[in-house]
This record gives structure tokens, C-alpha cells and sequence, in this order.
């Protein structure tokens, strides 16, 4: 070992210390902050599952590989850092010989292979990530960036640490070529040895070459480590697990679409018949009172913002965005966690749990952190606004789009929860919608005893559950099914059809209560629970002695659909429902409906949010509307599981839009723009919303909005009446 040797040596020693003592004290300070987090039991469950779903997400990238380039150069950059591990760690031996290398798997051909494609893919791929940030850089021109609010000199710090590493890689073979010590055949590693080849013969070239690769990797550890909310660099170790406590592994999308989280109190589901609110938890008042995973959640944001690229709020001029959302609550944890970490905090009736003597040490910082209220205004030191809490639409495309499993959705609905339970605080036009559905178990405050006016003027008895025994669909009209002008037309032709293919169904009539999905999201979970529990007595005893196979329900609100398919189970009721443009797709797919009449004209479909994003029903209403229709479909450039929200979703049907730019009207501008005279939709609060948009834009007598289900009937049955012009809802 010569004095070049000694002197690498050392210096690769010790910054390697130092940078693993800091990485350490970083990880326990990581660890303490998510075990501040309330107890999931629910999280460890099917480990088997669990461990294949991450290991499909991250080696497969099925959720980064959506946007194509991008995603693959994701890919390759993630592999090399794997992968090329191995050579950081052969650098070592390479400092203190210059013919160093790995024992046993260093000198095989194939490895020399596998890390020169791995080195060159993974130049490529940074390269390609660097000019994509630089691309969408907050500060260029024209447009909000998906990294606006992003810390952007640690995006900048890690891509170009990776390029470096990469490059000394080669530079490391290139002076073991020049120097005559490399052991890999030039067929194997051509730029390895195209780079030795402009190298000069410099013996200590191979030591000094993998000293200050060595630096490079470790003072990437300094930094991370003293920066323990650096998303963009800690996300390559925290996503791992952060995919496997997902909610739900066998999702094939973001487990946090779907059904809503229970609210829970101590990692419990929380019964409103025994709880009590200076006991138990309702919904989230403090960053502390998130679940560990929720903690984890946080930590683990990469600050892509691709949930913020997606959202329809943010692209509307809202304050929400879902990534500045998880950052705000990740920084205020980590700088309110010294505090909690010492025995602060609240208990539930607001009493401080700590004694001064424990928080006397603290930083001024973190007492201050400790005084913000969660959820409050600027001028309240408020974390997070409450304009940002209540423009989310639940859409759930921040999930959809997430590459670590974020779930935004739940982490909002948790946090309305506390705010409608406990401070009564939500905007105020929809607490007439909250006392219409405990007064009048629907949003709009009809009649119970108009429930079926719907079913007036049709050419067919509509059976009703109770009268008639024998039925193989129980059919959930649903509030808006039942009082919405333009439902009712929905609900009516729907209906017709199932009679037309000979599907025997019944109704519920007066029996039927909203679903409860409103009020669930906007965080009035009491009044949910009330409304769902009722339903479920109600359904099963209509379904009684039927196994779960038997108990068939077809609805045509995607919000119904989701919940009773996905919550209802919560609450002891187990069904197999179905959305309506399923049953359709069958009875024409089977010849139990058939068109006979294409309609004309141009036609366009709005994939609904909680029918397609979050139950992924995308074929089916393509399929019936593509037997419905001359020619093609033409589809949105936001469509399927990138399909742009309404702006009715998470109870904003029931509140006022006064920040920025209305979400239907973008929504209808899109549509408009394919040139289409219809606009099919397949959710009631769809067909209200775009409706508006249109009407707003004055274009109700060109472009008409209907339903899927209203299309094929015209196709069907073209005898039928055209509908003429849409009425307003009640209560609009």
C-alpha cells in the first residue's frame, strides 16, 4: 500500500463513520417520530400479500411506468442505485489497491456485464430525469409546475450525486483499463474501456478515482441525514414499507381509493353507541393523533407531485394542493416531535399531559410548533387552511396517481371529522344538507313519501321489495335517483330497459334512506353511520335467507355503488352490488337488449370518479355505448383512471365553489372541445354538474348531457320521448 493508498484509505474511513453515525441517529429519529402515531393492528395483516404487492410496485414500477419516459427513466435510475451499490461498496477495496475489487462475484464476466449496461441505462435515465425538472421547473414560464412547492435544490442535490456516482463508476474502470488491471473483456464493458482509453497510465488513478466516489456516496448520507424531511432521498428507503402497510395490498390501484377508512380510537373502530368524546378520538385534532402509517405516509413523500399535477382543485386555482398538504403536516410533525417526544401533548379535553419540568429544556421552536392548530387560517398559525381542507372532491386521483402509496383521501377525511364532530366547523351552506339528511334521510330535504314518484307515467309495474319475493337485482334508486329532475330521467330509463330484457328487480320505495355517502365525506361520520346502519337492517331483511351471491343490488350512483359495495361491509352488511352500466353491458353482451337505431351526432364519456377511479369500472360504460352509437367514442384527453373530476365528489355537491376557477366549467370545456353533441355520463352528480357547465357556457341547445343508460334506450327503443330540455334539481 503506497502513500496515495493510506491517504485514500483513511479519508474513505472516515467520512464512512461519520456519515453512518448520522445515518443512524437520523433512521432512530425517523422511527420515534412514526411510533408517535396511533396504534393499526390492521396493517400487519396477510404479510404474504403484502411482500408480493411491494415488491410488483417497486421492481415492476406499475404505478411510475404510467408515464412512460419518465417512468422508465425512474426505473433505470432506481435499479442502478440498487444495484450499483455493489460498486460503491467495491470502491473500498479499490482505495486500498488499485487491482481491488469484490470477493468471489467481482471478477465474473457477468457482473461485469450486468453493471456496465446497469451504469449506462442509469446515465441515460438521470440525464433524462434532470432535464425533465428543469423542464417543469416552478420558475419557467407559462403554467403551474407539478413541483411547485417542492424543495427543489434537494431534487437538484440528488440527481446530481447519482450522475456523479455513476460517472466516477466508469472513471474507476476507466483507469484500471489505462493501468492495465481491469478484468472484464472488452465485448462485456465497451465504455468502461472507451473511457480507459483517454485516461492517462496513472497507477494511484483507480485509488484516488474511488476515494472521491466514495466521498460523493457519503456526503449523500451527511446531507439526508441531517435532513431527515428530504423526501426526495429518503423516499428510496421508506417506500418500501410505506407499500407494504398499504391499506389494502390485493388493490391493483391506490389502496386508499374506495372505501373510507373507519374512524378509529386507539387503533379501534369507533362505536357511536359507547363513545365518548373526552375518551375516545374523533377524528384528527393534533398531527400526533394520525396513525403511524399516516406518519409514515408523510415522511415518505418524494415531492414528485404527481397527485398535484392531477388534482382538480389545484388545477382550478385552489389553495389545496395534496403534495403541499403532506409536506405541511410532514414538516409540522418533525418540528413539533421534540416536544411530543418528551412526554407533550394534548389529551382530549385539551389538558397538557406533560409536566413543565419535562418541557423545560425544549427549544422555543418546538413549543411554538406545539401551540399551531392543526387546521386554522394564516392569521391563527393554522398548518393547514381551511379552504385547503375543504376544496378536496375525494376525486381520489392524488392516490390514483401516487407512486408510494400515499393516502391523501383518508388523511382529509380524518381531519373534516374532528372539525364536524368536535368544532362544528365546516362551511355553512352544508349544514342544510346535513339537517336534511338526519330530518329527512336525503340531501335535499324531499318527502320520504315522493320517493317513488319516479316510477309514475311508465307503461310497467315497478315491484316493490315485500310485495314480490322473487327478484334476482334489488334496485337502489338512490336520492338523487329519486328526486333529481335529471336523475329521475336516468332512474326511469334504467328501469325500462331491466324491464325491456325481462330482469326481474324490485325496488325499495319509501324503505330506502340515503347512503350516507355525503355525509361520510364530509367527515359527519355519526350522522353516516346512523343513515348506513338503518340501510343495512333495512337490505337485509329484504335479502333474508339469501347468501352473499344472491344478494344482488344495481345502482345507478356511483356513490351508492361504492358504498354500499365497500363500506356497508363495515356495518355488518355484505352484498354484491353492481353499477348500472355493468348490468347493461351484460343484458346487451348476452342479447337480452339490443339496439336497433345508432345514435348520432358525436358522443363523449366523463368517466365518473367513484366509478371508475375508485371501483376501476372503465369497459363498461365504453361497451355500452359503443353498441349505442355510430362510430367511435371520442374520448377526452383526461379519461379513464386520468379522468378529470366533476367537482360534485366529497360533499362539494352540497357547497358553494368561490376560489378560482369553477371544476365543471373546466370539465366541460374539455368535452366541449371534442366537438361531441353528447356528453354521456354514468353518475348523477356528474350529469348535474356538467349540465350547469354547459348551461353556463350557453351551450345547452347544442350539447346535451345524458346518461349511459339513457343512450342505449335510445338506441333500444327509439320511440321513446327525447327528454327536451333538463330541468333544474330541487333545492338547485
Amino acid at each position: 500500500m503506497g502513500s496515495v493508498q493510506i491517504v485514500t484509505t483513511i479519508l474513505a474511513a472516515a467520512i464512512t463513520a461519520v456519515a453512518v453515525w448520522l445515518a443512524v441517529r437520523a433512521v432512530l429519529k425517523m422511527v420515534a417520530v412514526i411510533r408517535l402515531g396511533q396504534p393499526a393492528p390492521e396493517r400487519f395483516s396477510d404479510k404474504v400479500a403484502r411482500a408480493r404487492t411491494m415488491l410488483v410496485e417497486t421492481a415492476g414500477h406499475t404505478r411510475m411506468l404510467k408515464w412512460g419516459v419518465v417512468g422508465a427513466a425512474h426505473w433505470f435510475v432506481m435499479v442502478g442505485f440498487v444495484v450499483l451499490s455493489l460498486l460503491v461498496l467495491e470502491a473500498y477495496f479499490e482505495v486500498v489497491t488499485t487491482d481491488g475489487g469484490l470477493p468471489i462475484i467481482g471478477h465474473w464476466t457477468i457482473f461485469g456485464l450486468v453493471t456496465e449496461i446497469i451504469g449506462v441505462l442509469g446515465l441515460v435515465g438521470i440525464l433524462v430525469l434532470m432535464a425533465i425538472r428543469l423542464r417543469n421547473r416552478p420558475t419557467r414560464p407559462g403554467g403551474r409546475s407539478r413541483f411547485t412547492g417542492s424543495t427543489m435544490w434537494q431534487g437538484y442535490f440528488v440527481e446530481w450525486i447519482v450522475l456523479l456516482v455513476l460517472i466516477f463508476g466508469f472513471v474507476i474502470r476507466g483507469f484500471k483499463v489505462a493501468t492495465d488491471h481491469f478484468e472484464f473483456p472488452f465485448w462485456a464493458t465497451p465504455v468502461s474501456h472507451a473511457v480507459g482509453a483517454v485516461l492517462p497510465d496513472w497507477a494511484d488513478g483507480v485509488s484516488v478515482a474511488a476515494a472521491i466516489k466514495i466521498i460523493i456516496s457519503m456526503t449523500w448520507l451527511i446531507v439526508i441525514s441531517l435532513n431527515v424531511t428530504m423526501g426526495v432521498a429518503w423516499h428510496r428507503f421508506l417506500a418500501f414499507p410505506n407499500i407494504f402497510f398499504k391499506r389494502e395490498p390485493a388493490k391493483p390501484a391506490g389502496s386508499g381509493l374506495g372505501a373510507l377508512r373507519p374512524m378509529t380510537s386507539q387503533g379501534k373502530p369507533l362505536d357511536f353507541e359507547e363513545a365518548d368524546p373526552e375518551k375516545d378520538q374523533f377524528g384528527v385534532a393534533h398531527v400526533e393523533q394520525f396513525s403511524w402509517k399516516g406518519l409514515l405516509d408523510f415522511s415518505t413523500c418524494t415531492e414528485c407531485g404527481r397527485c398535484q399535477s392531477q388534482c382538480p382543485a389545484w388545477n382550478t386555482g385552489k389553495p389545496l394542493s395534496p403534495k403541499l398538504l403532506v409536506l405541511s403536516l410532514r414538516d409540522h410533525a418533525y418540528a413539533k416531535a421534540p416536544y411530543l417526544l418528551a412526554g407533550g401533548g394534548k389529551d382530549l379535553t385539551g389538558e397538557e399531559k406533560a409536566t413543565q419540568a419535562q418541557l423545560a429544556h425544549l427549544d422555543v421552536l418546538a413549543l411554538a410548533e406545539a401551540d399551531k392548530p392543526l387546521i386554522g387560517t394564516a392569521e391563527e398559525g393554522g398548518v393547514i387552511d381551511p379552504d385547503v381542507l375543504w376544496s378536496c372532491t375525494t376525486c381520489g386521483a392524488c392516490v390514483e396517481q401516487c407512486p408510494v402509496d400515499i393516502e391523501h383521501v383518508d388523511h382529509i377525511v380524518d381531519m373534516r371529522r374532528y372539525q364536524v364532530l368536535i368544532e362544528s366547523s365546516f362551511p355553512s351552506e352544508a349544514g342544510v344538507m346535513l339537517r336534511n339528511l338526519e330530518n329527512k334521510g336525503n340531501p335535499w330535504g324531499a318527502p320520504q313519501n315522493t320517493r317513488e314518484d319516479w316510477t309514475k307515467g311508465l307503461d310497467f309495474e315497478v315491484p316493490r321489495v315485500g310485495e314480490v319475493d322473487d327478484f334476482e337485482y334489488l334496485f337502489w334508486v338512490g336520492c338523487a335517483g329519486a328526486f333529481e329532475d335529471r336523475a329521475k330521467k336516468t332512474t326511469r330509463a334504467v328501469a325500462t330497459l331491466l324491464n325491456e330484457a325481462g330482469v326481474k328487480f324490485a325496488i325499495l320505495g319509501e324503505g330506502e334512506t340515503c347512503s350516507g355517502d355525503p355525509a361520510r365525506r364530509i367527515g359527519n361520520e355519526f350522522v353516516f353511520q346512523m343513515l348506513a346502519q338503518q340501510n343495512v337492517e333495512t337490505l337485509n331483511e329484504a335479502f333474508d335467507g339469501r347468501e352473499k351471491a344472491k344478494r344482488k343490488i344495481v345502482a345507478t350512483c356511483p356513490h351508492c355503488f361504492n358504498t354500499l359495495g365497500n363500506e356497508y361491509g363495515q356495518l355488518g352488511g355484505e352484498f354484491e352490488v353492481v353499477h348500472h352500466t355493468q348490468l347493461l353491458a351484460h343484458l346487451v353482451a348476452t342479447g337480452k337488449l339490443t339496439p336497433v337505431q345508432p345514435v348520432d351526432g358525436g358522443v363523449t364519456y366523463h368517466d365518473p370518479c367513484y366509478l371508475g377511479r375508485h371501483n376501476r369500472v372503465f369497459a363498461a360504460p365504453r361497451e355500452v355505448l359503443g353498441d349505442a352509437i355510430a362510430g367511435d367514442l371520442t374520448e377526452m384527453p383526461r379519461n379513464s383512471e386520468r379522468s378529470f373530476c366533476c367537482g360534485a365528489g366529497g360533499a362539494r355537491m352540497w357547497m358553494e365553489e368561490k376560489i378560482g376557477k369553477r371544476i365543471n366549467v373546466d370539465r366541460v370545456e374539455e368535452a366541449m372541445a371534442t366537438g361531441a353533441k353528447t356528453v354521456a355520463v354514468g353518475c348523477p352528480f356528474c350529469s348535474t354538474m356538467l349540465s350547469d357547465g354547459v348551461n353556463g357556457k350557453g351551450a345547452g341547445e347544442q350539447v346535451e348531457v345524458i346518461d349511459v343508460a339513457t343512450v342505449l334506450l335510445r338506441s333500444v327503443k327509439p320511440e321513446q320521448p327525447q327528454g327536451g330540455k333538463e330541468t333544474a334539481p330541487i333545492g338547485g
